[in-house]
């Protein structure tokens, strides 16, 4: 994909992956392109921000604090500022706090649909508002939450639907069911886009404006044959399965006394469990399972995927009660 003269073919497939994103967020005439995932896409929605008024000596652009760790990649790659805004009770970001945050070098504003840890969706029309005030472009972090929200109910409005979203990230390797790598960077406007290219005279065409040169062909074609055969009506209803796997869950763990940190907006949860740590390893020693935990407030983490079973399991280990949802294969047959 690094040199789409050689491979129209899949150069056509892009342009209607792109397309097809567009179309679930919003935006049918989006442009941009399939990149290795979150990180490459986010880094890139950057780019754009900072090369839109490359006069800015000194740039920052303002996070939330639940942001990807890729912001702070960014960050060290181009010594850009990048200034995280405090959350509120609900473990959104402040608007507020943004707005303290934001000075004459700032070149851009990001808002998280689906935060890595807790799935919490910002407060993104506010964020849009702010954004559209200071005459600044705003990035939405759909990495997770792309292929999750528009299939909600009731409705989230994340996307390009936001006046003032100038890019999005998603994701098609994460609920897209796509191959691994393939994400994707959606943008409104076409001049963005252009800021991102470097002159390629010795290829079959003049420019490239992906972050790495080769790309593979596989992540187009696979995320293609994914969407066209789950379509919407596929999508919506893995979501609502997983969705169903996740309120089962929440509704066991309250059974015995273990709250959500958050009420799930999505299939991520994060169960407020005594020895967070302790729980995690024994769930990996005694069965092989690596859940994660959460930073602030520590909690364990579950991202009910659509590979899950619905059964639902309590353990006690070491006398802490532990609920779970069976994180395996339907195939793997547990014991109660």
């Amino acid at each position: 994909m690094g040199d789409p003269g050689l491979f129209q073919g899949t150069f056509e497939l892009e342009e209607q992956v792109v397309k097809m994103l567009g179309d679930m967020l919003h935006l049918p005439d989006a442009c941009g392109y399939i990149s290795t995932g979150g990180t490459e896409s986010n880094i890139q929605a950057v780019r754009a921000m900072r090369n839109r008024n490359k006069s800015i000596v000194n740039p920052n652009i303002v996070v939330p604090d639940s942001a990807h760790f890729s912001f702070d990649k960014v960050g060290d790659l181009s010594g850009i500022d990048i200034r995280r805004a405090t959350l509120s009770d609900n473990l959104q970001v402040d608007p507020d706090a943004v707005n303290s945050l934001i000075d004459s070098n700032t070149v851009g504003l990001v808002g998280i649909a689906g935060t890595t840890e807790f799935g919490q969706v910002d407060p993104l029309e506010t964020l849009s508002g702010i954004a559209i005030e200071k005459g600044l472009p705003f990035h939405v972090d759909a990495a997770f939450g792309g292929f999750v929200l528009p299939f909600l109910k009731p409705k989230y409005k994340f996307d390009f639907e936001i006046a003032g979203v100038s890019s999005v990230t998603i994701d098609p390797h994460k609920m897209g069911l796509s191959t691994i790598p393939s994400g994707g960077l959606l943008l409104r406007h076409s001049l963005d886009l252009d800021n991102l290219t470097v002159k390629t005279p010795y290829l079959t065409v003049s420019s490239q404006y992906s972050l790495t040169g080769t790309r593979s062909g596989a992540a187009v074609v696979s995320t293609y044959a994914v969407m066209r055969h789950l379509g919407r009506k596929g999508y919506g209803a893995i979501v609502q399965r997983c969705m169903d796997m996740t309120d089962r869950l929440v509704a066991g763990a309250r059974n015995i006394g273990i709250q959500p940190v958050i009420e799930p907006v999505m299939n991520i949860v994060a169960l407020d469990v005594e020895s967070p740590v302790e729980i995690q390893n024994r769930l990996y020693e005694d069965f092989g399972w690596r859940v994660s935990l959460t930073r602030n407030p520590q909690a364990l983490r579950l991202v009910i995927m659509p590979h899950l079973a619905p059964g639902v399991y309590i353990l006690k280990p070491s006398g802490v009660k532990v609920l779970f949802v069976r994180y395996s294969f339907t195939s793997l047959k547990l014991n109660n």
